[in-house]
């Protein structure tokens, strides 16, 4: 590993862990201060916040190798999230932002079910918190996984590891970083670093796919329509029905993603949320867009000059290494760190905040002091990273079935629940837990049995889509039949 490599990433550290101490400073030493920033963000941050964090590794490994091994087919997923995105910020952001506030200061989404519904108050919050905390303990274990594979590629042999292997030593150390900033700053902490890593993000992505298509590098002339793949620049060789529901559906997600939806609570304004969708799904679009021309532009250069990618999950970390000068690739190893880091930050502070206020405050210690909820806060946040180490330690784990899993949960799960509780003013206490179960229980046994990678015969049928359904049906349905009598 090249000295101007490694002094891009100290130095990109450092800055990550110099905004934590800087939110520290400005944070509120009680948990709204710690757990939503005040509801003081602008919509910039809000904006670039929401997208870094929802974004992860994923976008970066597992969607520029989706395309890489499979072609344009797989950029179904970012056409169905870029809809699903734009509409989480029509319809979410701002009746989330509004009620969320009026219905008794919720800090966290378990807090604003129960105030919706007080008659199932304490059952919404305790099932919300599990699905919250067990879902993202699966989710930020992606993101560990990505940080591990980043280590492994780029830095095998390289670093001094302690006798661990450079995969586990990459996790520990995405993972310790992050703990840091996450633990010292909390929201503000994890929303300005995410402000700056989705900036990081997107320079790359633009970056990285015009030195590709330049022809910069590479010893044969670079033409997309010579990959020796059938339909490789189609979006519809070899798709099935199925496989388009699957793809588009993931866009379904986004409106039961906690780590997501938490930042339209606290942007400081309800009229600065439209500024903040644009500037978010501006950010978006470029960051897909570059990353759908990483993975096809990144196949097209492998062949070109005979290069061998084992894992297609890491074309872009391979291309940081051959392409650029070792500062620039120190930078984009820096911008594939904070797409993972942005999400995992995010993840383990929704769970802490479920964590403390849904189990701790609402069980254990009803009069616990501020300051003892904001230092429970940072205990759950490092209980939840050990426990997603433990899932990340296979190094055979793929970062995009793991974010699928967690996103089809969470969106099944919330995704309903949200909406309607947002938009229908018919809906019950009862209705909502039914939703919340019916939700996570399809998606997890669809998982377990295997449908979403073989359904009756044929191609499996994600997860997300009989979730979504069941859950949406058992709302409606619960809610007429419990629905108070009126005189």
């Amino acid at each position: 590993m090249n000295a101007y490599t490694l002094a891009a990433l100290v130095a990109y550290f450092a800055l990550m862990i110099a905004i934590g101490i800087y939110a520290w400073a400005k944070t509120r030493a009680d948990s709204s201060g710690y757990l939503l920033a005040g509801r003081g963000l602008g919509p910039a941050v809000t904006a670039l916040s929401a997208g870094a964090s929802d974004m992860s590794g994923w976008l970066l490994l597992g969607l520029p190798g989706a395309l890489f091994a499979s072609g344009l087919v797989e950029a179904w997923i970012a056409i169905g999230l870029t809809v699903g995105a734009a509409l989480n910020w029509i319809i979410v952001a701002p009746r989330l932002r509004e009620q969320t506030e009026r219905l008794g200061d919720a800090l966290t989404i378990p807090q604003f079910l129960a105030n919706r519904f007080p008659e199932a108050g304490t059952l919404l919050r305790v099932v919300a918190a599990v699905v919250i905390v067990g879902f993202f303990t699966v989710y930020t274990a992606s993101g560990m996984v990505a940080g591990g594979k980043l280590f492994a590629t780029a830095f095998a042999g390289v670093l001094p590891t302690g006798g661990l292997s450079d995969y586990m030593f990459g996790i520990l150390l995405t993972a310790g970083i992050v703990l840091v900033y996450t633990t010292i700053g909390g929201f503000l902490a994890v929303s300005l670093t995410d402000f700056v890593q989705g900036m990081i993000m997107m320079i790359a992505l633009v970056v990285m796919p015009l030195v590709i298509l330049s022809g910069f590098g590479s010893t044969a002339p670079l033409n997309l329509s010579v990959v020796p793949q059938e339909g490789f620049l189609s979006l519809t060789q070899g798709a099935t029905l199925v496989g388009v529901i699957s793809a588009v559906t993931w866009g379904l997600g986004y409106f039961g993603q906690p780590h997501i939806i938490v930042r339209f609570m606290a942007i400081d304004r309800v009229e600065n949320v439209p500024r903040a969708g644009m500037i978010g799904m501006g950010w978006m679009v470029i960051s897909l867009l570059g990353a759908v021309t990483v993975g096809l532009a990144g196949r097209a250069y492998a062949e070109a000059n005979g290069l061998v990618v084992k894992d297609p999950e890491t074309i872009f970390i391979i291309l940081s290494q051959v392409l650029f000068h070792p500062a620039v690739t120190g930078c984009l190893y820096a911008a594939l760190l904070a797409a993972i880091m942005s999400t995992i930050a995010s993840q383990l502070l929704v769970s802490s905040s479920s964590l403390t206020e849904d189990f701790y405050r609402l069980f254990l210690r009803r009069t616990a002091s501020e300051r003892e909820a904001v230092n429970i806060g940072r205990l759950s946040v490092a209980l939840v990273a050990a426990a997603a180490l433990v899932i990340a330690a296979d190094p055979e784990s793929e970062v995009l079935g793991l974010v699928a899993n967690a996103w089809a949960g969470f969106g099944a799960a919330f995704g309903p629940l949200i909406l309607l509780s947002l938009t229908w003013s018919r809906m019950t206490g009862a209705g909502a837990v039914a939703g919340l179960v019916t939700g996570a229980g399809v998606v997890a046994g669809w998982i377990a049995l295997g449908w979403n990678q073989a359904f009756m015969g044929g191609p499996g049928l994600y997860e997300i889509v009989p979730g979504f359904c069941a859950a949406l049906l058992a709302i409606v349905v619960v809610s007429l039949l419990t629905r108070p009598r009126t005189a």
